[in-house]
């Protein structure tokens, strides 16, 4: 509730520097909130009002300054991403803005394209070779190799027409949101790069374009994974478990200690909890907990849901191993979630994050547009898990 407080002076405050009075039970969460309630997306209005315009708070005494600013301007940089229209970033520019992280922090970076990506991820090439900007698969590593390994996989669909299973109007006007899961574990990425952790960290992103052209790929295509699974195309608007497909196929040849993977995946997940928690899926229990005690600890809410190996039975293809778009329309953020966990074998443990990455209104400490969830609960959890001080 204080949280909530804070989150709500931000917008309401005129510019100034404002200190709290006291009586918050947690004043970094309340500094936090304050922080990213204060957020403005200004890219693209004359004369500014962005951050520099808003209120601004002394950091509350006994409250760690430099990981609140490294949490908020995290979030901050993975709301801009969101934010961008699909004019403005593109696969192009997402992959820029991955490079540039990297080198603020001393990170490597490969990425596939090309006739390598068609050969070593065909999902990733078949999604995104109609779009006039290439496809592309961004591999980022940073840390000690020595350190136990936490890969992330963020889902970079710069804009979703819905191929030629086009979505209709209504639903393509959020679609530059598609990426989403990549601003996520970006997002993610530059909290533990900023913070030292002793990991060794490596980020995958597959970035692509749904998009239309006399080479889209089409319904009732069968396409071949990294993993060699077979892929019936049900639904060409199914494509982000696609290109998730390869990207986790490949973090899992490597065995990490620890898979995470988000992705603003399906519209079954938003009518089950809404916009403002996205559900969690693991086969892990241990980590199931420990994911809803810091979801809770950090106000950074999800909550999760079952991989019911009940509903395995749909996936299947009628001339393939899968088929990527089960009929019917039940439970298809489950379904959604087993199809992923056909390409994790190695890595224990997994989680999949069907996050949203929008506020459809503002609310205090999230204006209205893109919003970065789960980061900061995970964020908090890596710390714990791996080592480093925490709060």
């Amino acid at each position: 509730g204080q949280a909530i407080v804070s989150g709500r002076l931000a917008s309401a405050l005129p510019p100034g520097d404002y200190r709290l009075a006291g009586g918050f039970d947690d004043p970094f969460l309340a500094a936090l909130a304050f922080r990213n309630g204060g957020y403005r997306f200004a890219r693209f209005r004359r004369g500014g009002g962005g951050d520099r315009d808003a209120p601004r708070l002394v950091t509350p005494e006994g409250v760690d300054a430099e990981r609140v600013a490294l949490i908020a301007e995290a979030i901050a940089r993975g709301r801009d991403l969101i934010n961008r229209p699909a004019n403005d970033l593109g696969p192009d520019a997402l992959e820029a803005a991955i490079v540039e992280l990297a080198a603020r922090h001393g990170a490597t970076v490969d990425t596939a394209r090309g006739e390598a990506l068609e050969r070593d991820f065909p999902l990733v090439h078949a999604v995104g070779r109609a779009a006039a900007q290439a496809p592309r698969l961004v591999d980022l590593r940073w840390g000690d190799a020595v350190h136990p390994r936490v890969t992330l996989v963020g889902k970079g669909v710069c804009f979703d027409s819905g191929g030629l299973d086009i979505k209709p109007s209504s639903s393509m006007l959020l679609m530059k949101k598609d990426m989403g899961g990549a601003a996520t574990a970006v997002a993610l990425a530059e909290m533990v790069m900023g913070a030292d952790l002793p990991v060794r960290l490596r980020l995958i992103v597959p970035i692509v374009e749904n998009a239309i052209s006399g080479d889209a790929f089409r319904p009732g295509d069968v396409l071949t994974s990294r993993k060699g699974l077979t892929v019936e195309i049900g639904n060409t608007d199914a494509e982000g478990r696609l290109i998730l497909a390869d990207a986790l196929a490949l973090a899992d040849e490597e065995e990490p200690a620890l898979l995470l993977d988000f992705a603003t995946l399906t519209g079954a997940a938003r009518v089950a909890l809404g916009p403002e928690l996205p559900p969690f899926f693991t086969d892990d229990e241990v980590l199931a907990a420990d994911i809803a005690r810091h979801a809770t600890a950090t106000d950074d809410p999800c909550w999760r849901l079952p991989l019911w190996n009940g509903y395995e039975a749909g996936l299947k293809g009628k001339v393939a191993d899968l088929n990527n778009a089960p009929g019917g329309g039940f439970a298809g953020a489950i379904t959604a979630a087993l199809f992923l966990r056909r390409f994790v074998g190695k890595a224990t443990p997994w989680a999949h994050f069907d996050v949203y990455g929008w506020n459809p209104a503002s609310r205090p400490g999230h204006p209205e547009g893109g919003e970065v969830q789960t980061a900061h609960a995970l964020f908090d959890l890596l710390e714990r898990r791996y080592g480093g001080e925490g709060r």
